[in-house]
């Protein structure tokens, strides 16, 4: 049999429980077809967890917390953290996050992390055509300035943006190497559909697979946003062998609802895929108040979003963490 750390044991004990569950010998038809796949159930809930496995670099190894920090490679990183409102200017937008980039920089940071979809306004809110805010990764003049700003000051940058390929559109990202080497691109698999977050209709699901890139700073794991609310997505990061994992996100008040409050609840979400994981995370989101346009009738016509940008530890712990309103940039060595 496999020899699985102990952690991962657990799990495929778990899905084994749940899977023959379904097909008990205490079920009152149990037949020889069920046994057969009560049999093949069995098979197929421990299967589940190799293709994760090979591709880790050691699968059989457990992560534990006294080990972790020295599986960072033992250079010295540091993690930088934006937030900021955007306005109806994209060039006003990127000027922002440049500015913030090199503060960051010049303090030191190693792997600086900006919010999703940073170069316009939170579109999603409204139903209508901003198609055209979209553009190719090739010769993408967004991309193109990111990748010059990672080699002049040396650091890694995951940077999101909107993605046309073809008839396709995709809530993307890529990351720049510190020597501005563009290292790949992830398409954002979850996407939501709710009030003033009408994702479904400006993006096709991602399809290029969950996404560790090996940087100067370390193996980095990537996700967008709504990726966040899944376990799943943390635990293939970290069973590829990301190091850390980071979420650039958008998201605030619920426009059909203004008196939800989801910080809290986001907040410890990723709280737990880094106690879970033994990965820090980092997560940045925007601020402000950004006006709905009028193409849905909601209760409210605007989101408040609530920033609180913030890194974790390895254990899940907020290291440092941003407030609900204010432009910050936060670092942890």
């Amino acid at each position: 049999p496999l020899s699985l750390p102990p952690l991962l044991q657990l799990r495929a004990r778990a899905l084994t429980f749940h899977s023959t569950s379904l097909f008990s010998s205490s079920s009152p038809a149990t037949s020889p077809s069920s046994r057969s796949r009560h049999s093949t159930s069995r098979i197929s809930a421990a299967a589940l967890l190799l293709p994760c496995l090979s591709h880790s670099p050691h699968p059989l190894r457990p992560r534990t917390s006294s080990s972790y920090p020295k599986m960072v490679t033992g250079r010295h990183v540091k993690f930088a953290v934006t937030q900021f409102a955007c306005s109806p200017n994209p060039a006003e937008n990127v000027a922002i996050a440049e500015r913030l980039v090199r503060e960051a920089a010049a303090n030191g940071a190693n792997v600086i992390l900006l919010q999703e979809l940073f170069e316009t306004l939170y579109f999603c809110q409204d139903i209508q055509d901003y198609f055209t805010l979209a553009h190719p990764v090739e010769n993408n003049p967004l991309l193109n300035h990111f990748s010059d700003l990672a080699k002049e000051l040396a650091v890694v940058l995951p940077i999101s943006f909107f993605e046309r390929s073809g008839q396709c559109y995709f809530n993307s990202l890529v990351v720049f190497d510190s020597d501005g080497q563009n290292l790949g691109l992830y398409r954002k698999a979850h996407i939501p559909q709710s009030p003033g977050y009408f994702e479904k209709f400006y993006f096709s699901e991602g399809d290029t697979g969950f996404k560790v890139f090996k940087t100067s700073a370390g193996a980095l794991g990537v996700a967008i946003c709504w990726d966040q609310w899944f376990p799943e997505t943390a635990r293939i990061l970290a069973m590829m062998g990301a190091e850390m994992i980071c979420y650039p996100t958008a998201i605030g008040s619920e426009p059909q609802d203004p008196g939800i409050d989801s910080q809290g609840h986001w907040q410890r979400v990723m709280q737990g895929h880094a106690a879970a994981n033994a990965v820090p995370v980092m997560a940045s989101n925007r601020i402000g108040i950004e006006e709905s346009s009028g193409t849905v009738r909601l209760d409210s016509p605007a989101i408040t979003f609530y920033g609180s940008s913030f890194i974790t530890d390895h254990l899940g712990n907020i290291i440092k963490q941003a407030s609900r309103t204010d432009e910050t940039i936060i670092t942890v060595e």
